[in-house]
């Protein structure tokens, strides 16, 4: 999610991973299209509004059996924290924690989305050739 330069990110209330920064995201609901579970879980973690602007990627977890798909959105409302975010914040490229990221599906988006940040068109984005994501859901 972006709001002008800036980049939306949630400091995790919630294992695995908590203390950790990540995109706002999460599972499907049941008769959920994938774009409702989005806007939904932006709502819940950040108390965002945001508009889905296009799909950004797919990416395929295989050590946990997971597909995670990210949209490019723009967020339309003011931030506070929702019941899962210790924190919320919009942060500068350069200003983004980096270390301190929950997952490898984060950094790949937030890598994809810097490459198509000034495109309007563009293929969905999927794992970097020979890169597998590290175990980091254990804590």
């Amino acid at each position: 999610m972006y709001s002008g330069d800036k980049i939306l990110l949630c400091k995790r209330a919630i294992h695995p991973r908590k203390g950790y920064w990540t995109l706002p995201a999460g599972f499907m609901e049941e008769g959920e299209t994938v774009e409702a579970g989005a806007m939904r879980e932006a709502e819940e973690e950040a108390r965002a509004t945001i508009r889905i602007d296009r799909l950004l990627g797919v990416y395929s977890v295989t050590h946990i059996s997971q597909v995670h798909i990210m949209y490019r959105a723009e967020l339309v409302s003011d931030i506070s924290p929702g019941p899962e975010s210790l924190e919320v914040g919009l942060f500068d490229w350069r200003d983004i924690p980096w270390r301190n990221l929950a997952f490898p599906t984060i950094i790949w988006a937030l890598t994809a989305y810097a490459e198509t940040r000034n495109k309007h068109d563009f293929p969905p984005f999927t794992n970097p050739p020979g890169i597998k994501p590290p175990q980091l859901y254990e804590t």
